[in-house]
């Protein structure tokens, strides 16, 4: 099972989460990243970890 952290206090609300993930399971709510997709369909990919300009995306397995 994936398991999504967002450290939203430290969240900058870019959208580079929103843009590179290739299912789609961010958004932007109230100007700060939040997962609105389906967990299950994370490919372990970790564009947004990667992307994210403060580190405040953890992705664990």
């Amino acid at each position: 099972m994936v398991k999504i952290e967002i450290d939203r206090e430290r969240c900058i609300g870019c959208g580079a989460c929103v843009n590179v993930c290739p299912v789609s399971l961010y958004e932007l709510v109230d100007e700060k990243s939040r997962v609105t997709g389906n967990v299950d369909t994370c490919i372990l990919c970790r564009a947004c970890e990667t992307s994210c300009p403060v580190g405040c995306i953890k992705i664990t397995e």
